[in-house]
């Protein structure tokens, strides 16, 4: 049954007799293309991969592993053309790449298409050694290999003379992604900024090993304490000469008998350990008269003590680490000429900046902006069929460590950005926009994201009315910034 079929008109079928009738919708993004910003964009990408894997190129998928590698050369059938079993370390696969190439000229081929599965570090050296010969390179996603194994034969049968082919496949089908290419600089920031989570995570961990050993022996000592004590220098200085100074049973009778004025000396010389200048003589006198209260459990107050002075030693060292690390990456965010531009964010430092930086990469490298956000899993997942509309979340794909950053970010930054408090605030209005608070902050942070893209790739400093969607023209001083 033939339907004449004009865009926007109603059509109907040329048999009369059907009264059924239905509405064409062109959805035109462009001049004219029929196509939407998101077609372009994947064209582009599908492009950009189809010169990385021509139809003229063989394929040689690689399954890495600690000394036994396999690889396999295909063609764009996936029809097996040569595999290899090397045993060795990924260093040694220079060869295993030159008779790859060989062997895919003899068989008509222009050249060879590097493929492999980015786990772990060794696809680094795959990748240094195809440049060095002039090959391309892409990479599977570990998700996507997940996918095809149980596409495979639906028995999710893993093993790596398999994953070789199905890596080889997936390229071949352009299931792969162009790997980050980074200077140096850029490697700098990242090396440095999962060292410093790994202190943030083990300087919270001490904190937490603190807190719970002394609500269990020493509870006195939490209940006198300041509003943040672990930001309270003369508090922490108070905790470790009490912790180094108890008697041997775990009691406190020496350093009461020795006066107020003692314990405060006490306190005072070991203020500099935890970057201290001056004593607050009230915290001194509340932990002072916490020396004499029993509550806890007394078997083991003495072993619980001398624990939590090591780990205010632990604590000290792993503070003076975080705040080299720091140095280092502000350094690094001054060497790329972005520290000027990412504080105008308001609230926004160069440590949460350059953390943010540490895991995103180049800014560059992304197509636009919410492909960043996408990165960083915060994108908005929707879930929509026909005339039902779903719960939408966001995907928690792409790197967890950027997510934290940036979540973290915002936690020090909305109290400071007017542009992020009135969204909180609208977000978290009911009846309208009944979002909970963490909700609203994961909205948040990936605005943050979207905000640093523009800043970076434009080169413009941050503009609070185009960031708030408030106005879309800017004075000169005030270039834009899309929200």
């Amino acid at each position: 049954m033939a339907l004449e079929m004009r865009k926007g008109d109603v059509l109907l079928p040329h048999d009369s007799g059907l009264v059924s009738q239905c509405v064409v919708e062109e959805d035109v993004v462009g001049q004219g293309t029929g196509l939407s910003v998101a077609d372009r964009r994947r064209n582009a990408r599908l492009d950009r991969l189809r010169g990385l894997v021509p139809v003229g190129n063989a394929v040689l998928g690689i399954d890495l592993a600690d000394d036994r590698q396999y690889a396999v050369l295909c063609d764009h059938d996936s029809r097996v053309l040569k595999r290899w079993t090397v045993t060795g370390k990924a260093w040694q696969l220079g060869p295993l790449l030159d008779r790859a190439l060989s062997r895919a000229v003899a068989a008509g081929f222009e050249s060879v298409t590097v493929a492999c599965e980015p786990t772990g570090h060794r696809w680094r050296i795959i990748e240094q050694m195809a440049d060095d010969r002039g090959l391309a390179m892409v990479c599977i996603q570990p998700l996507v290999m997940r996918r095809a194994r149980e596409q495979e034969d639906l028995t999710t049968e893993k093993t790596d003379a398999k994953d070789a082919v199905l890596i080889a496949r997936l390229a071949a089908r352009l299931h792969c992604y162009v790997p980050e290419r980074v200077d140096g600089r850029w490697a700098q920031l990242r090396q440095a900024g999962i060292r410093r989570e790994r202190l943030v995570v083990d300087r919270t961990a001490q904190r937490q090993q603190v807190r719970d050993l002394l609500e269990c022996v020493w509870p006195a000592a939490l209940a006198r304490a300041p509003r943040a004590p672990f930001d309270s220098a003369t508090w922490l200085a108070c905790v470790h000469v009490a912790a180094t100074g108890c008697d041997d049973d775990g009691q406190s009778h020496r350093l009461r008998g020795q006066g107020m004025a003692a314990f405060t000396a006490a306190v005072r010389a070991a203020l500099p350990r935890f970057a201290g200048i001056r004593v607050r003589h009230s915290i001194v006198a509340a932990m002072f008269a916490a020396l004499a209260d029993p509550t806890g459990v007394r078997s083991h107050r003495a072993a619980a003590l001398r624990r939590i002075g090591w780990v205010l030693d632990d604590m000290t060292t792993t503070g003076h680490r975080l705040a080299e690390v720091e140095t280092h990456m502000t350094a690094t965010l001054d060497q790329l000429d972005l520290t000027t531009l990412l504080c105008s964010i308001p609230g926004l430092s160069p440590v949460g900046a350059a953390a943010i930086l540490a895991e995103t990469g180049d800014p560059t490298r992304f197509s636009h902006a919410r492909a960043l956000v996408k990165h960083a899993g915060l994108a908005p997942r929707a879930h929509q069929s026909g005339h039902y509309t779903g719960t939408t979340r966001i995907t928690g794909r792409g790197r967890p460590r950027l997510r934290l950053a940036a979540w973290r970010a915002v936690f020090g930054a909305l109290p400071h950005n007017p542009v992020m408090r009135d969204r909180h605030q609208h977000l978290t209005e009911r009846p309208n926009n009944p979002l909970s608070t963490g909700q609203a902050r994961a909205s948040l942070a990936a605005a943050l994201l979207r905000w640093i893209y523009v800043i970076i790739t434009k080169r413009i400093p941050f503009h609070a009315l185009t960031a708030a969607g408030k106005s879309t023209t800017h004075t000169p001083d005030q270039p834009p910034l899309a929200a």
